[in-house]
């Protein structure tokens, strides 16, 4: 049976408006892929969303404002392209992050070159995913409309 997708949040995002929470989602069937991220973005005001494959992630981005999406290279039996092609349909599209212990120079060119944000080695390196989901998170920011943030704020309050 399939776990659930989940939502973790750090103390900080209960206290903040969306536009000003980093918010993440997790992509990987590998547990300990979620753990490392939670553990290194813990002390950023974020709300982490995880979920385990591409029909759950697709079910959190479209019912989230989600900034930030990190992907692990192979999510069997679909890869970080069909998760680039079914988030360039949504309104406000997340930065996307690939995650792949084998991320080596041929993956980084055509994931960059195909629109990706970045591409991550795994074991994760605490400063370059810290660096790496900021920057994205600004890059996502510049490009939504506050107005619709701030519309989806305050649906959420009420």
């Amino acid at each position: 049976m399939r776990k659930p997708s989940t939502i973790e949040t750090s103390p900080l995002a209960s206290a903040v408006s969306t536009a000003e929470t980093l918010t993440v989602l997790s992509v990987s069937p590998l547990q300990e892929d979620h753990l490392s991220v939670q553990s290194i973005i813990d002390h950023l005001r974020c709300m982490l969303f995880k979920a385990d494959d591409l029909p759950s992630a697709l079910s959190l981005l479209h019912q989230h404002d989600i900034a930030v999406v990190l992907c692990e290279r192979d999510l069997t039996p679909v890869t970080w392209i069909d998760m680039l092609e079914n988030i360039s349909h949504l309104p406000h599209p997340p930065s996307l992050i690939v995650t792949s212990r084998l991320a080596d120079e041929r993956l980084w060119c055509e994931a960059l070159n195909m629109g990706v944000w970045d591409v991550l080695a795994k074991p994760f390196n605490r400063g370059e995913v810290i660096h790496s989901v900021k920057s994205a998170w600004q890059r996502w920011r510049r490009q939504v409309p506050m107005p619709a943030l701030a519309g989806k704020a305050i649906a959420a309050a009420s």
